[in-house]
């Protein structure tokens, strides 16, 4: 019997130790802080310990974490404190709870939406920049071909205007020249009537030459039977 007492007493003392030292956990509900709290609570006046109804009260708040000071301070200077149960107190910070829960949701929400919408500005604002980016490669592109075209035209004015020179000295040297035959300018030997007509002289001179020569020496072959005849005759 002895021995059993001072075990009740122990386990009296531990409980009351850990009453006192009683504190909200962090990351702890509410319904998980009243189970242990009544779990303590109820064991205590299984031992015979017994607490006011004001002070269960009055330890509930005081070990909340201080996230939950503005609910606290605004139930102890309610009227309804000395008349609402534990249980009833319990509620209404559950209550609480909820509501704070709601609203993290919301600016959980809320921030969401305004990361989203932060990440679309800023691919909107790269696609942007890289539309800019193109717009002004294609610009220095467009005057770099502009460029290169006014280059190939005055190099083709150039060449034109050489070849054009080119053609005035040609033609100015070749209008220098005058026919050796027929004394005028601008005139070749190939195309001179006057040396056609000296060839056609010379082809004529020769071929009154050749039939002279023919006629020639039919004459002496004449000549020359008509020795061989007279011969024969003498004889």
């Amino acid at each position: 019997m002895r021995g059993t007492n001072e075990v009740k007493r122990a386990r009296k003392h531990a409980l009351i130790q850990e009453y006192e030292l009683f504190k909200m956990q962090k990351g702890e509900s509410i319904a998980e802080v009243q189970k242990r709290f009544t779990h303590i609570v109820n064991h205590l006046m299984g031992l015979s310990k017994e607490y006011d109804k004001e002070e269960l009260k009055i330890k509930v708040l005081k070990c909340l974490d201080r996230n939950w000071q503005s609910k606290v301070t605004a139930i102890s200077e309610s009227k309804d404190l000395s008349i609402i149960t534990t249980t009833a107190l319990f509620g209404k910070l559950r209550e609480h709870e909820i509501e704070m829960q709601r609203l993290s949701g919301l600016e959980s929400s809320e921030k969401k939406v305004k990361t989203i919408a932060l990440k679309a500005s800023s691919k909107k604002s790269d696609e942007t920049e890289e539309e800019d980016a193109e717009s002004s490669d294609n610009e220095n592109l467009n005057l770099l071909v502009k460029r290169f075209g006014k280059y190939l035209k005055r190099k083709g004015n150039k060449g034109n205007q050489r070849r054009y020179i080119s053609k005035q000295n040609d033609s100015s040297n070749f209008s220098k020249f005058s026919c050796y035959n027929f004394g005028k300018q601008r005139h070749i030997k190939i195309e001179c009537p006057n040396v056609n007509k000296e060839k056609e002289k010379v082809g004529d001179r020769k071929k009154e030459k050749k039939a002279k020569e023919r006629r020639a020496y039919i004459a002496w072959e004449d000549n020359d039977d008509s020795r061989s005849t007279s011969y024969q005759e003498g004889s």
